[in-house]
């Protein structure tokens, strides 16, 4: 599944993005959630939740999707 997220700010973090998806319900679970399931930005591994992801950035989250960060 692909979906688009349309951000506002000059960023959003990768907990934002999974709270902003439905994957998590709280910030605080990115810590968990991120332990457990592979993530991929820009095909690069990544699992700090405050990791800044900006318009043009490529979220790959295993048995998910991806998501594509654009300016809206």
């Amino acid at each position: 599944m692909e979906q688009t997220l349309r951000i506002k700010e000059e960023y959003i973090t990768l907990g934002q993005v999974l709270k902003e998806v439905g994957l998590i319900g709280t910030g605080g679970a990115a810590k968990w959630f991120l332990q457990e399931n592979p993530v991929l930005i820009n095909e690069t591994e990544e699992n700090r939740r405050g990791k800044k992801l900006y318009p043009g950035d490529r979220i790959d989250i295993e048995d998910f999707g991806t998501v594509f960060i654009e300016e809206g």
